[in-house]
């Protein structure tokens, strides 16, 4: 394949390329002389639950793998002790050594659903980090001034409001550009609210006599709900371990006005697929129910098979269209006369993650027991016959007596 068409494929789906004539020279370059380019894409140990988000660039990187370049996973074990600041309003909090490698192997365990497992190398940007010596952590300040940190959106507003930043913040970015040094990066790829560290990539590469990196950004998939960016932390995410079922159920919730970029960003669909669904959705040619069904199985297919697909819909079906409770649902048995608090209840059995997401969900009326709402979160449930609860749309459990 020449460098032209491995242009087209690559550029699909990114919304920049920084500086793209850079990017066609260094595919020109490495088809003349068989050198394969080095693609760097930073991990964060710190949150190792991947989610539908994070295959938006994973898939990128696959990209390349499948035009025979060399894919590196670099896993911030020493950078993740630093904690990225981007796009946060506070300090986040550091992590032990030992919390960012066991994060990290879970971290690639995930991605290899998207990346070629045997074609992927994994390093840890500790290797480098913890052996430079002090004077030259100090060189590497040097090269960058606190005015153009300062640029940086979230350091700027945490500077107008007096929150505090933290000097090994500021050295967050240097880290980061030095696993581009370490690596001889050719290509860094990343979300578009890494753009920042991305570039201050280039500028240390230069610093340090290398040539620097093209960085090419991805766009943001927002969650669920349509309108955050995808986060555990917002609980509006699809997890790479949902099962299918839950996959599905989440998927057939996001609104409308998201289905054309959920087949673009993740059931990866084909520009024909997507210019079909835009003239459908304009036209109203089909109920856009159907549409996210069909987004939904293309998604699910990514990450386990069609025959899963197929199988979670007729589960959504059968549950949420005809209003049925699951024929698989979990089974829980309790002493006949145990006394259990709602909250303890909901979390002990894997319903919601913390009491605070249970009394949340309480507020919201989204817990039933035998289909009639809780609306007390001081709620003592007696086990006396088998219940059915329910959580929001999609969790139940049955409660059976001993």
């Amino acid at each position: 394949m020449n460098f032209r068409e491995q242009l087209k494929i690559l550029k699909a789906r990114v919304v920049e390329s920084i500086p793209e004539a850079e990017l066609l020279a260094k595919l020109k370059m490495s088809k003349a002389t068989g050198k394969p380019l080095v693609v760097k894409l930073g991990c964060d140990p710190s949150r190792p639950d991947l989610h539908i988000g994070h295959a938006v660039v994973l898939r990128k990187l696959r990209d390349f793998q499948d035009l025979g370049h060399e894919a590196v996973l670099v896993v911030g074990d020493f950078t993740a002790m630093i904690g990225d600041p981007s796009g946060k309003n506070k300090t986040r909090p550091q992590l032990t050594p030992e919390e960012t490698r066991k994060n990290g192997q879970t971290y690639f365990e995930q991605a290899s659903a998207i990346l070629d497992p045997e074609k992927t190398r994994i390093v840890y940007n500790s290797e480098w980090l913890d052996a430079m010596s002090f004077s030259e952590v100090i060189r590497l300040a040097s090269s960058y001034t606190v005015a153009r940190m300062l640029e940086r959106d979230d350091f700027e507003k945490r500077y107008r409001s007096n929150e505090p930043i933290g000097v090994h913040e500021f050295l967050y970015p240097l880290a980061q550009a030095m696993d581009s040094v370490a690596l001889r990066a050719d290509i860094e790829l990343g979300g578009t609210d890494q753009k920042f560290n991305l570039l201050v990539g280039r500028e240390i590469q230069r610093e340090y006599g290398q040539e620097p990196q093209v960085i090419m950004t991805m766009p943001l998939l927002e969650g669920t709900d349509g309108i955050q960016k995808m986060s555990k932390s917002m609980d509006n995410y699809v997890a790479f371990t949902d099962p299918p079922a839950e996959k599905f159920g989440k998927l057939m919730s996001i609104p409308d006005n998201m289905i054309v970029k959920y087949f673009r960003l993740a059931a990866f669909a084909e520009p024909e697929k997507i210019a079909e669904v835009e003239e459908k959705m304009a036209s109203g040619a089909v109920n856009p129910m159907e549409l996210k069904k069909e987004m939904a199985r293309m998604v699910i297919g990514i990450y386990h098979s069609e025959r899963d697909a197929l199988d979670a819909q007729g589960k959504f079906e059968r549950v949420f269209s005809k209003g049925k409770t699951p024929e698989d649902i979990e089974i829980k048995k309790y002493a006949r006369g145990t006394k259990i608090w709602i909250v303890d209840l909901l979390r002990e059995n894997g319903l919601v993650k913390t009491g605070g997401d249970a009394r949340r969900m309480i507020e919201q009326r989204a817990v039933s027991i035998d289909g009639e709402r809780v609306v007390d979160n001081k709620l003592e449930f007696e086990v006396a016959e088998t219940a059915i609860i329910k959580v929001g749309k999609r969790r139940f459990l049955k409660i059976e007596p001993e």
